[in-house]
């Protein structure tokens, strides 16, 4: 029997390189979602290239990047969420700042809402973005979103796993009594190490996704802008598009899909 899985490219909207690798892979059918940087000042014209249908389009919430003054490292929302120390307010507004400057360029709300780096599933910016949801969503049109909780696989990044799992526990639980739903088994995480084998990775990835389970991956074609995974994305773009990739599927009975909203 077949089964369903998204496969997600994050960081559309961070440089033509890698919106431009997303494009082909949609056009390819190699994958199922797209989460995009709606901050960025590439956002407007990248909005246009994106295809009305076919994949999900989801929010890349931002707190890290530099396109906006709030933008802090990692580090400080990773201590400052634990020590609930952020402003709600700010936090809030922010989001939502995000979430109509989607909207503004492609005319609708976004499918799905995940976090660059997690964030979203932080303490603190989880109740700002169910806040957000609740001011532009009506029940039961609301998103569905990443649960970085439900890390099925560590990859080759155990320690980042241990972090990400610790930092993010209880975000299930806080959707689930919210009513908002999302993939309940998610993978992609690793090391994004040039020395990585990302085809070994997503065959042991593939052989055990569940129906309507989620991976995210990072693809991009070559170049200049600074990227610190500059050297893992043509990578990964050339593995998606190639005839190993639809090899791999088609021996573990894997379809690309569009979140299927039942699963939740």
């Amino acid at each position: 029997m077949m089964r369903r899985l998204t496969l997600c490219a994050d960081d559309y909207g961070q440089s033509a390189g890698i919106c431009d690798g997303i494009l082909q892979l949609i056009a390819l059918g190699r994958l199922s979602a797209t989460s995009v940087f709606s901050e960025s000042p590439g956002w407007p014209d990248a909005a246009r290239a994106l295809p009305s249908t076919r994949i999900d389009i989801g929010l890349h919430l931002n707190l890290t990047e530099a396109y906006s003054a709030d933008s802090r490292p990692l580090s400080y929302w990773l201590l400052n969420s634990q020590l609930r120390r952020l402003a709600p307010q700010r936090l809030r507004d922010r989001i939502l700042a995000q979430i109509d400057a989607f909207a503004c360029h492609l005319n609708r709300l976004p499918d799905y809402i995940d976090g660059h780096q997690h964030v979203h599933a932080l303490p603190q910016v989880r109740q700002a973005l169910s806040e957000a949801i609740a001011l532009r969503w009506v029940q039961p049109a609301a998103p569905y979103l990443r649960r970085p909780d439900r890390l099925a696989d560590p990859g080759d990044a155990h320690f980042k796993t241990l972090v990400l799992k610790t930092c993010c526990a209880g975000f299930s639980r806080h959707l689930h009594a919210r009513g908002l739903v999302g993939p309940d088994w998610f993978a992609g995480l690793y090391s994004l190490g040039a020395s990585a084998d990302y085809r070994a990775l997503m065959r042991r990835w593939l052989a055990h996704c569940p129906d309507g389970g989620l991976i995210m991956c990072h693809p991009g074609l070559a170049d200049p802008a600074p990227d610190p995974i500059a050297a893992t994305r043509p990578l990964e773009y050339r593995y998606l598009a190639s005839d190993d990739f639809l090899s791999d599927c088609q021996q573990q009975q894997i379809e690309l899909s569009r979140w299927p909203r039942q699963i939740g």
